[in-house]
């Protein structure tokens, strides 16, 4: 076994590399970095100091449940932009939430359909205001969808 371990790179298949950048890029925020030339285009994004966002135009088909989980430090103003875009996603997973961990929880899919969850710490205050939204459950829970 390791002594320690990270995840440096998620990688997302999309099947517009331009409107993918627009989503990381402006949507999430998340800043550009060179990709190599690997002979399909490519976009990567940096997330912090030692963790990216690959994301590679490929035909494929994204899985419907499979995703990646950023936490952030600002969850309200994110909720706010995506609500706006109203990509908010609730038909897999159910309704933006505080789980009993203490945490939010909001999922997102970018333009090719990969689905992104958006978390924050427990510690974190969030808008009262944010509950009252109807994409949003008044409870307490984990998941309420079955597989």
């Amino acid at each position: 076994m390791t002594e320690s371990m990270w995840i440096q790179h998620v990688n997302v298949i999309v099947d517009d590399l331009e409107a993918a950048s627009v989503f990381y890029g402006e949507v999430l925020g998340l800043e550009a970095v060179p990709a190599p030339e690997m002979g399909f285009p490519a976009q990567f994004f940096k997330v912090n100091d030692t963790q990216e966002i690959h994301v590679n135009e490929l035909r494929d088909r994204p899985p419907e449940r499979a995703h990646f989980c950023l936490q952030v430090s600002h969850f309200d103003s994110l909720f706010v932009r995506v609500h706006e875009l109203g990509i908010i996603e609730h038909e897999t997973w159910g309704k933006v939430r505080r789980l009993p961990t203490g945490g939010m929880q909001l999922f997102i899919r970018d333009p090719a359909g990969n689905l992104v969850e958006i978390a924050c710490p427990a510690d974190q205050p969030v808008d009262p205001a944010i509950f009252e939204l109807d994409v949003v459950d008044s409870e307490t829970r984990f998941f309420n969808r079955s597989p």
